[in-house]
């Protein structure tokens, strides 16, 4: 048993509701970690493009990770000084009048919405500098998007719902039964601007949502401020105290920035899995081609937040390793190792730009700087040279060459980056951490917790508990570096050349990509 789970607390509860599970963790005041645990629960995918889950199964993934985590940390309900929690966005459910659900929830990955993304990104509000400075499309994936799929396609449910949330404001009505909307997603995702007076109604009524905002919260709440205070029967299932206070919460990539001490201007995180995220804060309200924001007080009240993001990135690996290289899984099996370590000892081994092979990784599309779910991979320079652990490596290269394009789009912007902070699956392998450090010419900082969004819950927690007078100074205490990354500078000049070869390979294809893509599409819809 560790010093802190001996002690008598106080210790907070971070929740992180994530794509395919929830989870829960305690921590002390200073950061470091007693337990955690995760519930899985379902996704559904009803037809191509969409992905939906029941909100019951998020509240019982709650229940049994909160009371799994207490248990083997060993903390008494007492002790707990907050909790709160973050989870996907944009998933959008819709509620009557008691809360409860109408059809399943739209998940944040769900693109249905395209054709009224496509429609709302034709206005030329000022609103709209969130997306790429007002010239970038708007995104399927955001909340005025899918709202205006619900009253279009399904005008009952749309008619019939007394609130439209997001899962974060619903959990948090669940824990208190308080209805509010975190500052967060309301900016990231529905275009809410304090310093332009709040919601834009102007927007909002020329895409014909006007009357969205008789379901929206009324209260908008900033991060780390208390929602209000845990009420008697969540506490009762929860194992908790009643009165126990619930912080506000947020999204989770921007709740993990705040786990990694991305809390002031010249930090960038970096969010690594089965896709990239990026996102870090400004001083200044800088909009631009190329990445989303930036958002007015979305993670720190004074300060602005810009994000951009790769779609595909762990995700594309892990479709090498599974389509391409049985022989490699099998000889790991045989050795009692991971494939990816053999992959790495062997793709370790190559140049810089694996022999002239190039991959740009947007199997799933493009979130930034493009924003085009119509995009797809190119991967080009073949030869009969090349073998399975140049291709392997030029995903890794690829990747990485993404994530500098869009840090290119920000500093064009005035966004500095001194420093990447990074967390998630891409940091379990150094050298391919070593890698975006290399190809961006950034250091790359890594922090003892490794789990971003959980830790940040438990700062927002201890905000919100009074134990620290703000987020900002909570992260100061609660988050540790423990290595930076610096770049080798000689291999960022040799790989300047080819990112600079990235970027130009999708404007050239762009054209191409698309017309196949929609014909691969009409297709499937006629079967």
């Amino acid at each position: 048993m560790s010093e802190a789970q001996a002690g008598n607390g106080p210790f907070l509860i971070g929740i992180d509701g994530g794509t395919e599970s929830l989870r829960a963790g305690v921590f002390d005041t200073d950061g470091h970690p007693l337990a955690f645990a995760a519930t899985p629960y379902g996704l559904s995918h009803p037809r191509p493009g969409w992905a939906e889950q029941d909100p019951e199964e998020w509240w019982s993934a709650l229940v049994r990770s909160v009371r799994g985590a207490m248990e083997k940390a060993g903390v008494r309900a007492g002790d707990v000084a907050g909790i709160s929690l973050d989870c996907t966005t944009c998933t959008v459910v819709a509620l009557d009048e008691r809360g409860r659900h109408l059809r399943p929830a739209i998940m944040w990955m769900d693109v249905r919405a395209s054709e009224q993304a496509r429609a709302i990104g034709e206005s030329s509000h000022p609103a709209r500098k969130y997306n790429g400075g007002g010239k970038g499309p708007v995104s399927a994936e955001w909340y005025p998007s899918k709202a205006l799929w619900l009253k279009q396609r399904e005008p009952d449910t749309y008619r019939q719902a007394r609130h439209l949330v997001e899962y974060t404001d619903w959990l948090n009505w669940r824990l208190t039964g308080r209805w509010t909307a975190n500052i967060n997603t309301a900016s990231i995702r529905a275009y809410y601007d304090r310093g332009e007076g709040g919601w834009p109604d102007g927007f909002y009524q020329e895409i014909g949502l006007g009357e969205v905002f008789d379901k929206l919260p009324g209260e908008v709440v900033d991060l780390g401020e208390p929602v209000g205070e845990l009420a008697e029967e969540p506490a009762g299932e929860l194992g908790l105290r009643p009165g126990t206070p619930v912080a506000q919460g947020g999204a989770d990539a921007f709740v993990a920035q705040i786990g990694l001490g991305v809390v002031q201007p010249g930090k960038m995180a970096l969010i690594t899995g089965s896709s990239h995220v990026l996102v870090g804060q400004s001083d200044h309200a800088t909009s631009g081609e190329g990445f989303f924001g930036a958002y007015t007080d979305a993670v720190v009240p004074g300060q602005y937040t810009v994000e951009g993001g790769q779609v595909s990135t762990g995700s594309v690996l892990k479709w090498f390793k599974d389509n391409f290289c049985d022989d490699v899984v099998r000889e790991a099996e045989a050795k009692g190792v991971d494939p990816y370590d053999l992959l790495n000892e062997r793709s370790s081994r190559l140049p810089v730009g694996s022999d002239g092979l190039i991959v740009n990784e947007y199997w799933q599309g493009n979130r930034t700087p493009y924003t085009d779910p119509e995009a797809r991979g190119i991967m080009w320079g073949l030869s009969l040279h090349h073998g399975p652990a140049h291709v392997y490596k030029a995903i890794h290269e690829g990747v990485c060459y993404g994530t500098e394009h869009i840090l290119r789009h920000m500093r064009a912007a005035g966004v500095q980056v001194n420093e990447l902070v990074a967390a998630g699956g891409a940091t379990n392998s150094r050298q391919w951490t070593q890698m975006h450090a290399d190809v961006t010419g950034v250091p790359i900082a890594l922090t003892e917790v490794g789990d971003a969004p959980v830790l940040g819950c438990a700062i927002l927690a201890a905000a919100g508990a009074g134990i620290y007078p703000d987020v900002e100074r909570a992260a100061e205490a609660m988050v540790h570096e423990t290595e930076v990354l610096e770049p080798d500078q000689a291999r960022h000049e040799e790989y300047r050349f080819y990112v600079d070869a990235y970027a130009e390979t999708y404007p050239r294809m762009r054209d191409l990509i698309q017309a196949v893509a929609r014909r691969v599409g009409e297709r499937a819809s006629d079967q």
